[in-house]
């Protein structure tokens, strides 16, 4: 099952969230701090209550085994650009113990019918060059490579 998340949910949630940036840090440990303090704890509560958010959560047997963090994005005009309206997935995570079991296909599942709920035709989203499984799921589901996000160290 999946749902949009309760604020009974948020301590899993963050579980969740901490198994992700530990990859994360693991990855670049450059960028990412390690723990999982407060204010990132904090945060998810922010994402459930916002006006352009919401936490959405899967369920198997009664126990949240996934989640994803995502914004409903309107960007005007610019002398640069068109306006676009799109759905933005912050943060998506699945449990070490059931990825691979179709968790993550049901949450794109549900946000691509609340996309189209909310008339919003794109679903968009970054990811880390380090994350190979991310991006192995992405590309297996349909999403493409739109653009590089690029750096060069400075010595």
């Amino acid at each position: 099952m999946v749902r949009f998340a309760e604020e009974k949910d948020l301590d899993i949630i963050n579980e969740l969230r901490k198994q992700v940036n530990d990859i994360h840090v693991e990855g670049r440990p450059d960028v990412f701090k390690a723990g999982f303090g407060r204010e990132i704890r904090d945060f998810a509560k922010a994402i459930m209550n916002g006006e352009n958010s919401d936490i959405i959560v899967a369920e198997r047997n009664g126990v949240i085994c996934g989640m994803v963090c995502v914004d409903y994005v309107n960007k005007p005009e610019t002398p640069y650009s068109k306006a676009r309206n799109f759905y933005h997935v912050q943060e998506i995570a699945v449990d070490a113990n059931h990825r691979r079991q179709g968790v993550a296909k049901e949450l794109l599942e549900f946000m691509i019918a609340d996309a189209k709920k909310r008339n919003l035709g794109k679903i968009e989203l970054d990811v880390w060059e380090f994350n190979d499984s991310a991006i192995e799921f992405y590309q297996a589901v349909g999403f493409r490579q739109t653009r590089r996000w690029m750096e060069y160290e400075v010595e």
